[in-house]
């Protein structure tokens, strides 16, 4: 049975970068977020694929998760997600094999067709197929983990008497995760396969609206195909930045907030007046914001747990809550997000101070006997060195 005590907590990273800055740093502070997660204890870390538009600058995400696994002791690495349509399947299960060996393990395999239609257009791949081509794909990627020779040919890539040489690090193989968005596409594909699923647009307001509509969908399809439908394997991404209060989060955002959206807004051709100033973009993702990132909490920890309950309301429970890492603050306001978020919220939800609570409590109703038998035991103490005299002031 779900509880909220077993929820886990991690990052996830487009990345979204300014396209002001330096990408050199910009990667290198990526890496060093992902150490600043190991330390703060946080679960999961998941590092997108993209190839254009400029924003989101990593287009290899196992190169990175190889460098930041190095960093990291217990932090897991999801791609976030690699986007099958660009690979030839056995190229991409030999890649996340050595990268699972690599990092011992610590890896999970995302899944998903592609976001960027530039990219797909860069490639010739038109966009109605790359639905057709990441089921495609998944079939022989998921053939070659189990280690069976796969033979199969497509109108984009020929597998001939193929195998997977190396092994998973866990025999029972890598876990394996499927976007979804708004469309129940995404839990369809897992539900076939018993994959877990990653809901990315949980955050805009149709894709919060779908959520319970399809787990239902992702619930039925798997046990159609003799699947369990995990609720722990349910990934929910949130877009979340504290400070200890909301004006102090404003301050922290303001100055370069208008450079993610301006990134949003060129790509759909969009110059709205609430993008003219810090403020209005604030409060437009905050309360509708129908776009890129979907609604965020831009505020304190109590705003952030009031988000996660309500997505638990919503959806019935889920696995592990994904910040959506916007890169708007500087590094010591974005480290301090993250250590608020560890400190203040994922305690609430693990229920980790309750023993910590009763013991209080407990202190606070007994608070008559147990002051009395202090005050009897200091009064014993004082006796039996001074004696009774002293003891009674003669």
């Amino acid at each position: 049975m779900w509880t909220a005590e077993s929820m886990k907590f991690g990052a996830f990273l487009a990345p979204y970068h300014p396209l002001d800055a330096d990408p050199a740093l910009q990667l290198r502070r990526d890496i060093d977020l992902m150490e600043h997660l190991d330390h703060l204890g946080f679960d999961e870390a998941w590092m997108g694929e993209h190839h254009s538009t400029g924003a989101e600058i990593v287009p290899a995400p196992d190169v990175f998760i190889a460098a930041a696994a190095e960093r990291t002791e217990r932090l897991r690495f999801g791609t976030g997600v690699m986007s099958l349509p660009y690979h030839h399947p056995l190229v991409t299960v030999d890649r996340i094999t050595q990268l699972d060996l690599q990092t011992r393990g610590r890896l999970i395999f995302g899944t998903g067709p592609g976001k960027i239609p530039l990219d797909a257009h860069m490639m010739g791949i038109n966009p109605s197929d790359q639905r057709r081509r990441q089921g495609e794909a998944l079939e022989a990627i998921l053939a070659l983990l189990r280690g069976e020779v796969v033979n199969m040919t497509t109108d984009w890539f020929t597998l001939r008497d193929a195998r997977a040489q190396l092994p998973t690090y866990d025999p029972a193989g890598i876990e394996v995760a499927t976007a979804s968005t708004i469309s129940p596409n995404g839990s369809v594909l897992a539900g076939q396969n018993g994959l877990s699923l990653l809901s990315l647009a949980a955050s805009s307001p149709m894709g919060f609206e779908v959520l319970d509509r399809n787990w239902g969908v992702y619930e039925k399809t798997c046990a159609e195909h003799g699947h369990v439908a995990d609720r722990s394997r349910w990934r929910l991404v949130n877009p979340i930045f504290l400070a200890e209060t909301r004006e102090e989060a404003e301050r922290a955002v303001s100055r370069r907030i208008g450079s993610m959206a301006a990134y949003v807004n060129r790509q759909t051709g969009e110059n709205p007046a609430w993008a003219d100033t810090p403020k209005g973009i604030i409060d437009q993702w905050r309360n509708e914001n129908l776009g890129e990132f979907g609604q965020a909490i831009i505020g304190t920890p109590d705003e952030a747990i009031a988000r996660i309950e309500k997505l638990i309301e919503k959806t019935g429970g889920f696995g592990t809550m994904l910040v959506l890492h916007v890169d708007m603050a500087s590094w010591e306001d974005t480290k301090r997000s993250y250590e608020l978020f560890a400190s203040e919220v994922i305690p609430h939800f693990k229920n980790r101070n309750r023993r910590r609570e009763d013991s209080l409590q407990y202190a606070a109703d007994n608070r008559e006997l147990l002051i009395g038998q202090l005050v009897t035991a200091i009064t014993k103490a004082h006796t039996d060195y001074y004696g009774e005299a002293a003891a009674t002031g003669a």
